[in-house]
């Protein structure tokens, strides 16, 4: 199918970008990697007049150190955060996670940005941001400010984002060492979003959990953090009882809709199973290190 008629604008800053958002209001959307808004477009449920390409503003890319945080700008790809020394030493979960989004083709032009940016509950990226504790620094007529992202996903689609607003970069505290992690994801097929995904971090402390964070992928109208799961499990040596009391209570926090990839019920019952695998795999690694 082919999308509507619309004006192309590139930028050169986002200052300039945050000034055609302002002037054209609601009928202009910036562009990142596309791969939700191109398609969206192209079946005709996005009609927007003017796509501002966020491509050409070079502030809007790469991957730093700033103190305890690493900072990953926006239009950073996929492809990027894999090939980073620095995300495969300081935060190895989100380079597992962005191994196992879509394909290589949607890794290559998929930037980080797009993906937390867009408020679409099967993105995997925000799920794990919640996880991580990230806060998302975003730039708009008013100046900048930094939202957390527990704070950011309000519904399905939408955000803490204000008119003519961009988000220009994601901080993420970096876990302590020796921290363990996993990303748990079932899907039908490559490419495909997840039925149903698990994000663990967590610490242990003489065999016993320590801190843990458990976020959820597409088990919802946004992303979710189950905060009552990781506690059940923290003063715990993750023993069988441990793994079901978290199971549950990330259970008891799931609203699918149920669609192709199998009803709500299925759904909620692998999204437990995804929870106690997320977390067995992330205490093993640390048993292991």
């Amino acid at each position: 199918m082919i999308p509507g008629p619309f004006t192309y604008h590139r930028p050169e800053s986002v200052q300039e970008a945050v000034r055609l958002l302002g002037e054209l209001g609601e009928e202009a959307r910036p562009l990142a990697g596309g791969h939700s808004l191109i398609p969206m477009m192209k079946l005709r449920l996005a009609t927007p007049e003017h796509l501002i390409d966020l491509h050409g503003i070079g502030d809007l890319k790469g991957i730093s150190r700033e103190g305890d945080h690493i900072v990953i700008r926006a239009m950073t790809t996929q492809h990027e955060l894999l090939a980073s020394d620095l995300i495969a030493a300081s935060l190895p979960i989100l380079h597992e996670t962005a191994l196992l989004i879509a394909d290589p083709q949607v890794r290559y032009c998929g930037t980080i940005g797009g993906n937390v940016a867009n408020g679409d509950p099967g993105n995997d990226m925000p799920g794990l941001m919640l996880t991580l504790d990230a806060t998302y620094e975003l730039q708009g007529p008013e100046g900048r400010r930094s939202v957390a992202a527990r704070e950011f996903y309000q519904g399905a689609y939408f955000t803490a984002l204000e008119p003519g607003e961009i988000l220009t970069a994601v901080s993420v505290p970096v876990p302590p060492a020796g921290h363990g992690y996993a990303y748990e994801k079932l899907k039908r097929k490559i490419g495909d979003y997840a039925t149903a995904a698990a994000a663990v971090v967590l610490t242990m402390d003489g065999g016993t959990v320590a801190t843990c964070a458990i976020g959820l992928t597409n088990l919802s109208e946004t992303a979710l953090l189950a905060e009552e799961a990781a506690k059940a499990v923290i003063g715990t040596s993750l023993d069988d009882a441990a793994l079901k009391r978290a199971a549950d209570a990330a259970r008891a926090i799931m609203a699918p809709a149920g669609d192709g990839r199998g009803p709500a019920e299925y759904r909620i019952h692998v999204g437990g199973i995804m929870v106690e695998r997320a977390l067995k795999r992330a205490a093993a690694r640390i048993r292991a290190a």
